[in-house]
């Protein structure tokens, strides 16, 4: 009986091992392009087949085990990609330890080919921290690509839950956008909506402050014209060591000559509007849907509609030409932002 035990285990681990590193391998192949690491990946799955062993597969008794329904809230949700690489990566290094000490029982060297393979796994979890970061700017650069929604803040007394609640219906990017008041108090909301963006897995910047995107762990700066060049912009953040190409610079636009301007800088996207006359902006005149269709034609990098596009309106911005939309009072003033948040997205 105490055999059978034993190869439940192993053959559970096995399993266990076998999919984390394949978790793993897959974004090595597509998401990093690194043939290297994807073959070390394939090498050791390969390995760990040639010790599953059919007594192992015919102790399984699946129906009979008693904690195939438990599972964990951090298991329910990850917050990016590098949350599911180190989930897996503990998945794997525990399952190859619990390998190693039942493989023992059974076979001496099966124990020490797992122990040896779990020194393989640390080299290869170094590998990929080193990836991370390095790749810190493309791995924002393409959830860039991918958002279609765009939340720019305006003061609000409960500014953290109503945030919260659009990101709930599917906003991918938050500015923190705030033009007066005292900095800590900038510092401690930016913060605030920083950790709440991270958690659901969305883009988090801010308005013109680069000392305090920096320090709240921001994913990049937004700019207008007349605000901090975007030369100095990267200045700052290559400042102490820093690397600017990890962040994601943003700039308004208000007509095709700011618009060339923009581009000239290498920003990684840009605002297009505001399409309708709004209070946000109360010293610049409407540009209409003509400049939305101007960029859809133009411009090749993410661009954002953005000035008084809501929920009742936005079909218009798209019969334009707009694929994303930046909102604010939209979606700060809505009794329920996650609701309004949900039917732009989906009409996006």
């Amino acid at each position: 009986m105490s055999q059978q035990i034993v190869y439940r285990i192993l053959d559970a681990n096995l399993d266990r091992a076998r999919e984390a590193l394949r978790t793993i391998e897959e974004w090595c192949r597509f998401g990093l392009e690194d043939v290297a690491l994807c073959d070390r990946c394939k090498q050791m799955r390969q390995e760990l087949a040639q010790w599953h062993k059919e007594e192992f597969r015919l102790a399984r008794n699946t129906p009979d085990d008693p904690a195939t329904g438990l599972s964990h809230a951090n298991e329910v949700r990850r917050t990016d990609v590098q949350a599911v690489l180190r989930a897996n990566m503990g998945r794997l290094q525990e399952a190859l330890r619990v390998l190693e000490e039942y493989g023992k029982v059974t076979d001496p060297n099966l124990g020490e080919a797992m122990k040896q393979m779990r020194y393989q796994v640390y080299t290869l979890e170094s590998q990929l921290l080193a990836h991370e970061m390095t790749n810190v700017g493309q791995i924002r650069r393409q959830k860039l690509r991918s958002a279609s929604l765009y939340l720019v803040t305006m003061p609000v007394d409960n500014i953290t839950s109503v945030v919260e609640s659009a990101l709930k219906g599917g906003v991918q990017i938050v500015q923190y956008r705030k033009k007066d008041g005292e900095d800590r108090e900038h510092f401690e909301i930016a913060q605030q909506l920083c950790d709440i963006c991270h958690k659901y897995d969305a883009l988090f910047l801010v308005n013109d402050r680069v000392d305090i995107a920096i320090a709240v762990g921001a994913d990049g700066v937004h700019v207008g014209q007349t605000d901090l060049p975007v030369s100095a912009v990267r200045q700052i953040l290559n400042a102490n060591g820093g690397d600017a190409s990890q962040y994601i610079i943003g700039q308004s636009t208000t007509s095709p000559q700011e618009l060339e301007i923009a581009l000239n800088n290498r920003v990684d996207y840009v605002g297009v509007g505001p399409v309708h006359a709004t209070p946000t902006k109360p010293n610049k005149a409407a540009s209409g849907y003509e400049y939305v269709s101007y960029a859809a034609e133009h411009v090749d990098i993410p661009w954002f509609a953005i000035g008084g596009i809501d929920d009742n309106n936005l079909d218009e911005a798209i019969a334009a030409g707009a694929k994303r939309v930046a909102v604010v009072r939209a979606l700060m003033k809505a009794e329920y932002p996650d609701v309004v948040a949900k039917t732009m997205r989906s009409l996006l």
